[in-house]
């Protein structure tokens, strides 16, 4: 049976889910920063998913890069699967913009994290979940 990583959890609030993937969003406020985690147990690297489980995460990336390019206007997407830390496999969308605190560096170490607000946080998931509405995404509170 699925779970999720406790450190993603941790670190990490609900947005929804996809057909394969977990949609999260990272509680650093300095970037607009998702992460998709496909539900499969065991899973630690892209390779490891079946044919059609990679096509789909490939699917809800694309669709969730688009999406998140689009809300925040992003100049550049940022998509990573690094699972250093993490072993679990997850991918980072991270929207890049030229005067963001870490550009054009990596975002890691780079600045301590922010929270954010309540209202904050609250404000980005509503647009997050309204620009991803749709059949394939199911919101999660």
């Amino acid at each position: 049976m699925f779970e999720l990583h406790p450190r993603l959890a941790a670190d990490t609030v609900p947005v929804g889910r996809f057909p394969l993937s977990l949609l999260l969003l990272s509680k650093d406020a300095n970037y607009p920063w998702c992460i998709l985690v496909p539900q499969r147990d065991d899973v630690f690297e892209i390779h490891h998913l079946s044919e059609e489980d990679q096509q789909q995460l490939m699917r809800e990336s694309c669709r969730l890069a688009e999406v998140m390019t689009s809300v925040f206007d992003a100049h550049k997407m940022n998509v990573a699967a690094l699972g250093n830390v993490v072993r679990q496999l997850h991918l980072h969308h991270i929207a890049r913009f030229e005067k963001d605190p870490a550009w054009p560096q990596p975002i890691w170490g780079q600045r301590p994290a922010v929270s954010y607000t309540e209202d904050q946080l609250n404000d980005r998931l509503d647009h997050l979940r309204a620009a991803l509405v749709g059949e394939d995404f199911q919101t999660l509170k």
